[in-house]
């Protein structure tokens, strides 16, 4: 369990991206507005990011935490990429977690490449927000 409590001027701020080409962002929205509703600062970065893009963004807006969601099949590229650029920035400190369409047996190679947590479809908003504020680094 994390040592951060956020207060009031302190939020935990969370940096919600779509990587790569896919153009369905419902779901990416919908998480956005739970992490919103639980208090936390959220930045969203619209569709067809980048990894560096979404890296860039990251460092410029200091956030605690990445929330990448994936539609397209690319997560075995993009997502490895951008915990690659946020290391060669030292940021590694910074959570990244997932969530779209990502087959199970993908899951170890991501969480290896430095993923923290990853949610499928009919993961509950609910158990993201406390996955956050459990792993969540001062």
């Amino acid at each position: 369990m994390s040592k951060y409590h956020p207060t009031a001027k302190q939020k935990i701020r969370v940096l919600v991206a779509k990587p790569g080409l896919d153009g369905h962002d419902r779901g990416a929205k919908v998480v956005a507005r739970a992490l919103r509703d639980a208090g936390m600062e959220v930045i969203y970065t619209g569709l067809r990011q980048t990894p560096e893009m979404i890296a860039e963004a990251a460092l410029q807006e200091d956030v605690d935490v990445i929330g990448l969601s994936v539609l397209s099949g690319a997560h075995t590229v993009l997502l490895p990429r951008i915990v690659e650029l946020l290391r060669q920035n030292d940021m590694s400190d910074v959570l990244v977690i997932a969530g779209g369409i990502i087959p199970d047996e993908d899951v170890p190679l991501l969480k290896e490449a430095g993923v923290h947590g990853t949610f499928g479809p009919g993961t509950l908003t609910e158990d993201i927000v406390k996955f956050i504020q459990e792993h969540v680094r001062e």
